[in-house]
């Protein structure tokens, strides 16, 4: 991490941007924003956070799906992030937080951006709302290929079937477990599927094996109000060659047993 950290702070530390967007909340956003700015109010510093944020300078923050813009300690703006289907979670509020701040950054007014954030489908694999049938969610996030960028996914919707598995990476799914508490079921692919599935305390899963298997379980048992989510927190190179590939598994899947 030190080394990550390390290289991100270079682009800024000896880039010399006019404006630095800087997402403060992990220790070494913090740091960076401190180290770059000349005092409280030096607006030079647009700082992005997934809570709300205090003080007089550039500040850009989601609260309770609201994002808010604040500066010299007076509201900007505010902007309804519930209703974008496609920003789902706190993980893609902060992403909406940071291209806001770029775009303001660029002299672009809020009304403008909120037009654009209505429009905004969402990326291929990443919290992608593929279909939606008899009141059930189907999200492919097939880039969630490790145990954070899965526990982000998982807290992002409050009713999961949930399809995972594939080759685990080092640390094993200990960091997963505080989040499943949103998995009505888990329905596990991969050559490792029963290890994967022992893994999972308090969670109903079925070895599945097959994506095909996997989405036809999820569909024939998910209730309205449910989301069919597909966030693996692992590789996919058991079975597939890439998790573009096991991304577009899904979708192909999806449509075939729902008949689309």
């Amino acid at each position: 991490m030190g080394g990550y950290f390390a290289a991100k702070r270079r682009l800024f530390s000896e880039g010399g941007p006019d404006r630095a967007v800087i997402g403060v909340d992990e220790d070494e956003g913090r740091y960076l924003a401190m180290e770059l700015s000349q005092g409280p109010a030096d607006d030079r510093v647009i700082r992005v956070a997934t809570r709300k944020l205090g003080g007089p300078g550039w500040q850009v923050f989601a609260n309770k799906g609201f994002l808010a813009e604040t500066r010299k300690t007076r509201q900007a703006a505010s902007i309804d992030l519930r209703p974008i289907a496609a920003l789902p979670g706190a993980h893609n509020h902060q992403n909406a937080c940071a291209a806001y701040a770029a775009c303001r950054a660029l002299g672009l007014g809020p009304r403008d951006i909120e037009a654009a954030f209505a429009t905004f489908q969402g990326l291929p694999h990443r919290s992608q709302q593929v279909a939606e049938a008899n009141g059930v969610r189907f999200v492919n996030d097939s880039k969630a290929t490790n145990v954070d960028s899965a526990a982000k996914a998982l807290a992002a919707f409050e009713r999961i079937r949930w399809i995972c598995g594939g080759l685990q990476k080092e640390g094993g799914l200990a960091a997963l477990h505080p989040h499943l508490g949103h998995v009505s079921a888990a329905y596990v692919i991969g050559r490792e599927a029963e290890a994967f599935a022992r893994d999972l305390p308090g969670v109903a899963a079925t070895i599945s094996t097959t994506m095909d298997a996997a989405v036809r379980a999820a569909i024939a048992e998910a209730e309205p109000g449910e989301t069919v989510l597909l966030a693996p927190a692992a590789a996919s190179f058991d079975q597939y060659d890439s998790f573009e590939a096991r991304g577009d598994d899904f979708i192909a899947a999806v449509k075939r047993h729902l008949g689309l």
